[in-house]
């Protein structure tokens, strides 16, 4: 978490991908992994949907900073590829993948 937002708010984030609107799928893998990551921790239902509205939160707010800040942009899509993002994080956790960090703790045993 800590490294997206400060990816965010830096003036000249790296763009490993170079296609059209690709910073949108950047935002989307980075605000999904995050939501999967959460779901693994926070498996009661409120709890996740706090940490879902939390993390659209951030994303939201992220994008406010980045507009008052001179030398980032404010945009709505990036907010939309959040959220999408963090739903699709949520979905995923609904699936075996949902169970990964507890497949590796009980690998490594």
């Amino acid at each position: 978490m800590g490294s997206i937002v400060y990816l965010s708010l830096i003036p000249h984030p790296p763009e490993p991908l170079s296609f059209s609107n690709a910073d949108k799928l950047e935002h989307g893998v980075a605000y999904g992994s995050m939501a999967l990551w959460f779901c693994q921790i926070y498996v009661a239902t409120r709890s996740r949907m706090m940490a879902l509205a939390a993390l659209i939160g951030l994303g939201v707010g992220l994008e406010f900073v980045q507009g008052w800040t001179g030398y980032r942009h404010f945009d709505v899509g990036d907010m939309v590829a959040n959220s999408i993002g963090v739903l699709f994080g949520f979905l995923l956790a609904r699936t075996r993948l949902g169970r990964l960090f507890v497949l590796i703790e009980t690998a490594l045993r």
